[in-house]
Formats: structure tokens, sequence, C-alpha cells
């Protein structure tokens, strides 16, 4: 343990659940910074937090904190994790990480410089199911894998002004939802070679649903499913010519799967069995990349985050969603 303070920046639902979590790993949460002091301090009251800023710059001024977690809406991450990068802040930022691979590249390059952290808070590599899983392909148990399918399905709001829905707040079921299934697929196997993509376009001109086809080093295949307007089964398999792994309802989150041979004898069974959501593990993942010195990272390193983001955006560029920002930055 480094003994890192923490800092979290916004007072979402997302930043309710990771200062939950936190404290349930016994971090030292000490400062939460919000866009007004009696945000601020409704959260700090709530979490036992300390020091309570009316403003993301008063947070990331505060001496007495080392990392900060971003909990923003897709847009406001690149900015955000500037201002903290700059005031020597380690950083975890929500997923997507940002809106696109060149805001990425810009904190990527950023951190290096200042010799920090910089990370995204893809809590899904961290979780212990996901762990042994890792663990079961280095063991060679599924032979060779050929095929990962997941989705990420949900019926979420559909008021135009919901920040799903809004393209000035990064709307859309791919970085809020599809991230999940392409950071998973580029976890298991690697940077796809080539994208196909398909998506709905609803009124606001964000995407409700998405589906991929990609191909990777070797000829795997995957295939992924999003969508804000329909739940699905949420689960996600991983096929070798071995043996497959079949992930439960929520795949994403602790659950359970098998690994399950041709003549569908069941080899392994695992369920997850911790406390809380889960994120306290990306957390303590941070700390211990820090204590070692390591800002590349290792689970997520953050060269796979940016190779994720534009994978992102070459689905976007397929199925025609670009964000006003962008249309801006292109004159």
């Amino acid at each position: 343990m480094t003994g890192l303070r923490w800092g979290i920046l916004a007072t979402g639902g997302i930043a309710a659940s990771f200062a939950s979590d936190l404290r349930t790993a016994g971090l030292d949460l000490v400062a939460v910074g919000s866009r007004s002091q009696e945000s601020a301090d409704a959260f700090a009251s709530r979490f036992d937090i300390p020091h309570a800023h009316p403003s993301y710059e008063a947070l990331a001024s505060d001496p007495d904190v080392d990392i900060v977690y971003v909990s923003t809406p897709h847009p406001m991450h690149h900015e955000n994790a500037r201002l903290l990068l700059e005031h020597g802040k380690h950083v975890i930022a929500e997923k997507a990480f940002t809106l696109n691979r060149a805001e990425a590249e810009d904190l990527q390059r950023l951190a290096a410089e200042k010799g920090l952290l910089v990370t995204e808070a893809m809590w899904t590599r961290y979780l212990p199911h996901m762990i042994r899983i890792r663990e079961i392909i280095a063991e060679g148990t599924l032979g060779e894998i050929r095929a990962v399918t997941a989705d990420h399905t949900q019926l979420l709001p559909s008021d135009p002004a919901h920040r799903l829905n809004a393209l000035e707040l990064g709307g859309g079921a791919l970085l809020d939802l599809g991230i999940y299934p392409i950071s998973f697929v580029h976890d298991i196997l690697g940077a796809p070679t080539t994208i196909r993509a398909v998506g709905r376009l609803i009124e606001t001109g964000a995407d409700a649903e998405v589906a991929t086809v990609m191909t990777h080093e070797g000829g795997a295949i995957s295939t992924t499913l999003s969508s804000s307007r329909a739940a699905g089964p949420n689960t996600a398999s991983i096929v070798g010519t071995a043996a497959r792994i079949d992930i439960d309802h929520v795949w994403y989150a602790p659950t359970s799967f098998r690994v399950v041979l041709p003549d569908g004898t069941v080899h392994e069974e695992y369920a997850s069995d911790i406390e809380g959501r889960g994120m306290q593990f990306e957390a303590l993942a941070a700390e211990r990349l820090v204590a070692e010195g390591n800002i590349a990272g290792d689970l997520l390193p953050i060269s796979e985050t940016v190779a994720i983001m534009g994978t992102l955006d070459e689905i976007r560029s397929q199925i025609g969603v670009r964000y006003p920002h962008e249309e801006s930055d292109r004159g």
C-alpha cells in the first residue's frame, strides 16, 4: 500500500459508487471537487470526506491530494484530466477515457512528461473473475482462441436531452456501453486488424445501436453489440479450439463463468464473491502502479487505451457519428 490520498472530481452516481468502494477497500479518500460548494459539501458529508471544494481547480490545487478519479461526462475528461496532470496529480478517468484518440494521445504525452500515472477507469479489467479468465487463457486451457463475442445492451432513457442521447455530451451507445465489449476484445485478442461496423442513429444524431465484426492477429474474429434502447443478455464468450469460456450476466461486473469442453463437460466453474460493486480493484491497481513507478500501466496500459479510442473513432466514422467539437476542430 502506497498510502495515496484520493480525490474525486464531480459528484454524480458513478462517483458515489467509486467513493463507496474506496471506503470498502480502506483507501484514503480525502477530497472531493464539484461545481458548487453545496454539492461538494453534501457528497463529503455522505462519505466522510474532510475536504470539499467548490471547483475542480480548487481540487486540483489541493496539496493533500495525490490521485484523482474523474467522473464527469466523456467530453469533459480531457480538460479535467489535463488540469489535474498540470497540477501534479495522478489521474484515473472514467471510460470512455476521452472522446477520441487525439485527446487520449495528448493526455498520454502530458502524463509522460510529468512522470504521472494516467489511466482509464475500466473497472472490468481488474475484477477477480477477469483475472482468473486471463490465467486460464495463459495456461492454454482454451487452445487457440478463434472467436470472442460480447454484448452490452440496456433499456436506458430515450429523452433527447439525456446525456446518453445528446451529442454535445458525447452521447450514444458506443462510448457509454460499447466501450466495455470493445475493450474486452482488445484485452483478449489484441487490437483489430479490420473493423466493420453498423449502427442505428436516433433523431439527435447519436447512436442507439452499434454492432461490430472485427478480425484480429491470427485471423480470430470478434463480434460486439451495444444498445441503449433494449436490454439483452449481457453475456460474453471466448471460444477456443480446446474449450470455451461462457461468462454469465452481467459479464462486465462481478459474476460467474464456466469453462466448457467441446463435448459439453464443464471443466471449471467460477463465482465471484466480493464486497461492493468492485471498483476498488482498479483503485488498488492504480496505487500499486504508482508504488512501482510504472506509469505506463499493465492490465490496461495507457498505450492500449489510446488504441481502443482509435478503434472507437473508426467505428464512429463508419456509422456516421461526429461530436460537435470535432466538427469545429475540423474548421
